[in-house]
């Protein structure tokens, strides 16, 4: 059940990897709605946090956003979700551009825009949770690094948009991080160390503190880089 009294936090990709560990730490204190693809997965979340509710949502999906029911006042704004496309630029179709900028960078930019109303009525605050890839490029990285750089800009010209609206926007840049992503770029190398990458509470910490900064200051661009490289050696 919603609690009127508590702030409410709209977290994408909240089934899985950074996206679940942002809706633990914010359901200590926020009404938390989970928003991702796999209805299995949100809904076993949402039965195990306290005031969580789940949307069945695909940001890719055009429609699916445009019609999609949201909160009326929203005090945070976590777009945790992402997919990525390994390969040259030789390799990669055009196909594989569209379907990685869908996810990325059109169905975040649609949904903050839906979202915005509820925002400005609570003076609430976007985390895009972006990439190490957004801040630069390596050989193989192309379809991903190109819209990480995007919704980099985006956050950028959404802050200077929503300023005076009194709505915070904060970029949060992770190397890599212990998700099925980031295990799939070391699975591409040899000597991988796992055990160095970024716990994805790590990054629920980040978002928290942006969150929770005071009203007359916000964080802009966060790197979180980890300790040492966990692609060795």
């Amino acid at each position: 059940m919603v609690d009127v009294s508590r702030p409410t936090a709209l977290v994408t990709g909240a089934s899985r990897g950074i996206g679940l560990a942002v809706a633990e730490d914010l359901a200590r204190t926020h009404d938390v709605v989970l928003v991702g693809r796999s209805a299995d997965g949100l809904h076993a979340v949402a039965d195990r946090l306290a005031g969580a509710s789940a949307l069945v949502l695909d940001v890719a999906e055009e429609h699916a956003v445009d019609s999609a029911v949201l909160p009326d006042r929203l005090d945070v704004l976590v777009h945790a979700a992402g997919i990525s496309e390994h390969g040259t630029v030789e390799e990669v179709s055009r196909g594989d551009w569209r379907q990685v900028f869908e996810t990325n960078v059109f169905g975040v930019a649609h949904l903050t825009a839906r979202a915005l109303p509820a925002l400005r009525g609570a003076s609430g605050t976007v985390v895009l949770v972006n990439s190490g890839a957004g801040l630069f490029s390596t050989p193989g990285n192309s379809v991903y690094s190109a819209s990480k750089f995007a919704l980099r800009t985006f956050g950028d010209c959404l802050r200077e948009e929503e300023r005076e609206n009194g709505v915070r926007v904060v970029s949060i840049h992770p190397g890599i991080v212990d998700t099925d992503m980031g295990r799939a770029v070391l699975e591409r190398r040899e000597g991988g160390r796992p055990e160095r990458m970024i716990a994805p509470e790590t990054i629920a910490a980040a978002v928290r503190t942006a969150v929770d900064a005071p009203p007359e200051a916000q964080f802009e661009t966060v790197s979180i880089r980890p300790t040492l490289d966990p692609k060795g050696p």
